[in-house]
C-alpha cells in the first residue's frame, strides 16, 4: 500500500521519536562530519593549533602521537558499545519477561538509551574521520584541536556511561515504566482531541442504517491500522459525491481482503479510486501510539495482570497500574472524541470513522483487572477509588453513570466472603458513585447487593 505523503512524514517523524535507528544514526553521522570537518578547517587555518596547550604536544609537526589517541579512543569506544548494547539489551530481554513484551516499544523510544548509543558511535565516527588527518607525508600535519576534541568526546563518554548505568537501574522499574506509558499516552490524547469536552447533539445510528452501502473497498495488505487520515477520506468522499463508512478503527488488524470502506453509491469511483482511499490509511506490522490511544492502556494493563496472576502474586504493581490508568481516563473524559459522522451540507452524512470512545476505554482499562483481580480485596478498592476519582473530575452525567456501573460490577465481583469492614469500605465507595449522579433512590440497595453477592 503506497501511503500519501503526510502518512509517511508522519511515520518518518514517529519513528525519529522512537527506535534505534534514526536518533543514534543522526548523532553519529554529525559526529563524523564535525571530525573530518574540524580537522580540514584546521589544516587549511593553522591558527587554530595555537590555541591548544603545547603541553599534550611537545612536537607539533610528529603525527605519531595524534594517530596513536585517535585510534586507541576510537578502539575502547567500539568496546564500551558492546557493552552498552549488552546491558540493554539484558534490559530488554527482563522487561519483556517479568511484564509485557508490548513495552518495548516504550523502551525503544527512550530517549537517553538513544543518546547514549548516538553519542558512543558519534565519538568512534569522529575519530575514525579525523585520522586520516594526521599524516607524516607529503609533509607531517598533527590535527591538533581535533585530537583535542575527540579526547574532551572520550570524556564525555565515561560520564554518560555512569549516568547510563544509573538511569537504566531507574528504566528497569515497573512505577517508572506505567508513569512513562501513561505520559506517552496523554500526549496521543492531547493531539488525537486537542478541544475540551463539550454537550453535543447525539449521533442517530437509525440514520447510519437506513443508508443503502452498495460497495466496497478492500484491503490490500495485512496488519493493525495505526493512522486513519479522516480529512483526507471525507474529501475524497465528497469529491466522488459518495457516502464512505470505515469499518475498523484505529489499532484493530485488519486481513488482506477483508472490506476496509464500505460505500454508498459505489458506481460514481471510477477503477482507480480504491487505490486513493487506502493511501489514507497507515497499516503496519504492529500497533503504535500514533491514534492509537487504547495501545497505551493495553501496555498497562498487561502489567497489573501479570501482577496479580497467581505465579506473580504482587497487587502493589496492579494498584500502581490502576492508578495510573485513572489518570488516562481522567485525561480522555475531559476531551472531546473526534465525531464519528461527518457531514458536508446539513443533515447529509458523507463519512463515518469509528474512534474509541469513553465507555470502551473503561471496559479496556478495567474489566479484566476486575475480573482478575476479585480475590484481592487491595486491587478491589482501588478500582472503586480510581471510579470515583473519574466521576469527581467530571461533571458530565454519562461519565458518572459509566463510573457507578462498573462500580457496581467491582462490588458484586469482590463482595463474597469478605469481612464485614472490608465490604462496608466498598459499599461506601459505590455509594459515593450513587451520589455523584443523584440516582441513589433508583438504584439497588448497596446492602442487598453486598448480601447477594452474585458473581459477575
Amino acid at each position: 500500500m503506497q501511503k500519501r505523503l503526510p502518512l509517511v512524514l508522519r511515520h518518518i517523524t514517529y519513528n525519529l521519536r522512537g527506535g534505534f535507528l534514526l536518533r543514534p544514526l543522526g548523532m553519529a553521522l554529525a559526529l563524523g562530519l564535525a571530525g573530518a570537518g574540524l580537522s580540514w578547517i584546521e589544516e587549511v587555518y593553522p591558527i587554530f593549533q595555537k590555541w591548544m596547550p603545547s603541553l599534550l604536544f611537545p612536537s607539533r609537526l610528529d603525527p605519531v602521537v595524534a594517530q596513536v589517541i585517535l585510534s586507541d579512543i576510537a578502539t575502547s569506544i567500539m568496546t564500551v558499545v558492546s557493552i552498552v548494547f549488552a546491558i540493554l539489551l539484558m534490559t530488554l530481554t527482563l522487561a519483556s519477561m517479568q511484564f509485557s513484551p508490548r513495552i518495548l516499544v516504550s523502551f525503544s523510544r527512550d530517549r537517553t538509551t538513544q543518546r547514549t548509543l548516538g553519542i558512543f558511535l558519534g565519538t568512534f565516527c569522529y575519530c575514525i574521520a579525523a585520522l586520516p588527518a594526521a599524516r607524516t607525508t607529503p609533509r607531517p600535519f598533527a590535527p591538533v584541536a581535533t585530537v583535542m576534541g575527540a579526547m574532551l568526546l572520550a570524556v564525555a563518554c565515561v560520564g554518560w556511561l555512569l549516568y547510563f548505568i544509573h538511569h537504566i537501574s531507574h528504566a528497569i522499574s515497573v512505577n517508572f515504566i506505567v508513569d512513562r506509558i501513561a505520559a506517552e499516552t496523554e500526549v496521543v490524547i492531547a493531539e488525537t482531541m486537542p478541544s475540551p469536552r463539550k454537550l453535543r447533539p447525539a449521533e442517530q445510528p437509525g440514520a447510519v442504517s437506513s443508508i443503502p452501502w452498495d460497495a466496497a473497498i478492500l484491503n490490500d495488505v495485512s496488519g493493525y491500522i495505526r493512522v486513519v487520515d479522516a480529512d483526507r477520506l471525507f474529501s475524497l468522499a465528497r469529491s466522488y459525491r459518495i457516502k464512505a463508512q470505515v469499518l475498523r478503527r484505529v489499532g484493530h488488524f485488519v486481513p488482506a481482503g477483508v472490506p476496509l470502506i464500505r460505500v454508498a453509491r459505489g458506481e460514481r469511483l471510477p477503477p482507480r479510486a480504491g487505490d486513493e482511499f487506502r493511501r489514507a490509511f497507515d497499516i503496519g506490522p504492529s500497533r503504535t501510539l500514533q491514534q492509537d490511544v487504547e495501545f497505551g492502556v493495553l501496555q498497562i494493563v498487561d502489567i497489573a495482570l501479570r501482577a496479580i496472576s497467581p505465579a506473580v502474586n504482587d497487587p502493589s504493581t496492579a494498584i500502581n497500574g490502576i492508578d495510573q490508568l485513572s489518570r488516562i481516563l481522567i485525561r480522555f473524559a475531559a476531551r472531546q472524541e473526534p465525531p464519528s459522522i461527518m457531514y458536508d451540507l446539513p443533515g447529509e452524512i458523507r463519512l463515518i470513522v469509528p474512534w474509541m470512545n469513553f465507555e470502551g476505554l473503561l471496559d479496556t482499562a478495567f474489566d479484566q483487572i476486575r475480573h482478575y483481580g476479585a480475590a484481592d480485596v487491595a486491587v478491589c478498592l482501588r478500582l472503586l477509588r480510581a471510579l470515583n476519582d473519574i466521576s469527581v473530575s467530571t461533571s458530565e452525567a454519562q461519565v458518572r453513570t459509566l463510573a457507578l456501573e462498573r462500580g457496581k460490577r467491582v462490588l458484586n465481583g469482590c463482595a463474597r466472603d469478605r469481612m464485614e469492614g472490608q465490604l462496608r469500605v466498598m459499599q461506601d465507595r459505590v455509594s459515593s458513585l450513587e451520589k455523584l449522579v443523584g440516582e441513589s433512590g433508583k438504584s439497588e440497595t448497596i446492602q442487598e447487593v453486598g448480601r447477594e453477592a452474585p458473581i459477575v
